[in-house]
């Protein structure tokens, strides 16, 4: 009985010290955004990119003064994969790894009215690469760095000016807040049909069902908001199911209509 109530302890101590943090989703631009999800449990990070659907994408992260320094490590979407890359300085074109150490976890290709793709992967804090960026779960800040190219290709060449920037000492929030779309929060609720949903990650799309399981509507997030305003105004008074959807996970919330 008491090794058992050691290895209970022990598996409590390891749940109580196992923490995640996040720079929360970066707008970097009107189409590109990011997160980062250090994981001090499985060592892991996650990256959420989202770029256009018909170019090239790229992020430089790590610690560095400015957007394209040589020998700061990337990823860039290729209309294949995401790839592990190297910086070799502005105008010269990246280099990619013998070893692709990212591993992609989900790809979503959005509708084509969207025109936007976005990738989920993980990667080892470190991965023994002296290319790679070694994530320290201590760090409090990170350096991010976007570009994209600016018309339909995905040969890298030069973007031009408007089409990169430098997001410097994004901080890592450390909590226990949770960053899932089960904790989202719906109010006012009753309402009229005007309902606000705040999440803590992006929503991509809310389908409106009636109380039986019979659906209505879906109303497509564009911009992949954390606040969106759902309005629906129009319906019977009662009760409603909302599924509200991103790329990794379901919830399901319920309302009333007024």
């Amino acid at each position: 009985m008491k090794n058992k109530i050691t290895i209970l302890l022990l598996f409590g101590f390891l749940l109580t010290f196992s923490q995640q943090k996040s720079t929360g989703l970066i707008d970097l631009s009107s189409n590109v955004k990011a997160s980062l999800v250090l994981d001090s449990n499985t060592s892991l990070a996650t990256l959420t990119l989202t770029g256009p659907n018909d170019r090239w994408f790229a992020l430089q992260f790590g610690s560095f003064t400015g957007g394209m320094q040589a020998g700061t490590d990337l990823v860039y979407w290729n209309n294949v994969t995401l790839v592990d890359a190297r910086h070799n300085g502005v105008g010269s074109t990246p280099t990619d790894d013998v070893t692709n150490n990212w591993s992609i976890t989900t790809n979503t290709n959005n509708s084509p009215s969207v025109g936007l793709r976005t990738i989920v992967a993980t990667r080892p804090f470190s991965t023994g690469d002296t290319n790679d960026y070694t994530f320290n779960f201590a760090d409090t800040s990170i350096d991010l760095a976007w570009a994209r190219f600016s018309s339909a290709s995905f040969v890298l060449s030069y973007h031009g000016n408007t089409n990169r920037g430098v997001f410097l000492d994004i901080t890592f929030t450390l909590g226990t807040e949770s960053f899932s779309l089960k904790d989202s929060q719906l109010y006012p609720n009753p309402s009229n049909g005007d309902f606000t949903i705040e999440t803590k990650t992006h929503l991509n799309k809310i389908n409106v069902y009636s109380h039986t399981g019979i659906f209505i509507k879906t109303v497509e997030v564009k911009d992949f908001s954390e606040s969106v305003i759902l309005k629906i105004s129009g319906l019977q008074s009662g009760v409603y199911l909302l599924e509200l959807q991103n790329d990794t996970e379901k919830s399901w919330k319920k309302i009333i209509v007024n």
